[in-house]
């Protein structure tokens, strides 16, 4: 928040933990009712979306996502994945009509959020090493995949490279610093930083595949086979 300030950035924080955020979706999300028989969750977020039927928790967070001009997702990784609060947070805020559909082609590039900046900042207790393509939990980037592209991408954002602090269980404070020291550096330049590549819609065919001839570019998906 600091280094973002001293930067002219107006900084907005969600601690999920001190609001006790509700990580699960429920009837309760909702001051509106589509269809009292049966909760069909996303078709309950539309209709609230419509109708201004959100939680007002939901709808503050709301506010804030679509306030903002860059999103940091900040969490220690936990089994490969983030913590479930935060994913309760994605679910319930990350709604039908507000992050997604609408069209069956808003999404990716052509997402809700085309235009906002996305980045995760992470934490793990293991060396870098471990992390590495050819470490014992496999390359970072694919454990981040679901996130860049499944949730920040689809919806729209243009991630940026993802911030990670290795060994944080472990490390001595002058490891810590310098892990610290170097997170304030990119997020000085935050603006400046190019983001990540990912296959536009012009590299499928209409069967929804990497059209022949088209080489996978990413962590998450192969070339079309041959």
């Amino acid at each position: 928040m600091k280094t973002l300030q001293e930067a002219g950035h107006e900084v907005e924080v969600s601690d999920l933990y001190a609001m006790g955020f509700k990580a699960q979706a429920d009837r309760e999300d909702f001051t509106t009712v589509r269809d009292p028989a049966r909760l069909k969750y996303a078709r309950e977020q539309y209709y609230a979306m419509r109708e201004d039927g959100f939680a007002p928790d939901i709808a503050a967070e709301i506010d804030k996502l679509r306030r903002c001009s860059t999103l940091i997702l900040q969490f220690p990784l936990w089994w490969f994945s983030m913590p479930a609060i935060m994913k309760g947070w994605v679910d319930r805020v990350f709604a039908n009509g507000v992050a997604y559909g609408g069209s069956t082609a808003a999404f990716f590039e052509r997402g809700m959020f085309a235009g906002k900046r996305g980045m995760v900042s992470t934490t793990t207790g293991g060396p870098p090493v471990m992390y590495a393509p050819a470490g014992m939990c496999g390359d970072i980037d694919a454990a981040l995949w679901p996130i860049n592209y499944g949730v920040l991408r689809f919806t729209g954002f243009d991630v940026l490279p993802a911030f990670v602090a290795h060994n944080v269980d472990a490390g001595d404070a002058a490891e810590l610093q310098a892990q610290a020291d170097e997170y304030a550096a990119i997020l000085r330049r935050i603006d400046e930083i190019d983001p990540v590549f990912f296959h536009p819609w012009s590299d499928y065919g209409p069967d929804m595949m990497l059209r022949e001839g088209v080489a996978a570019r990413t962590i998450g998906q192969a070339s079309r086979p041959a």
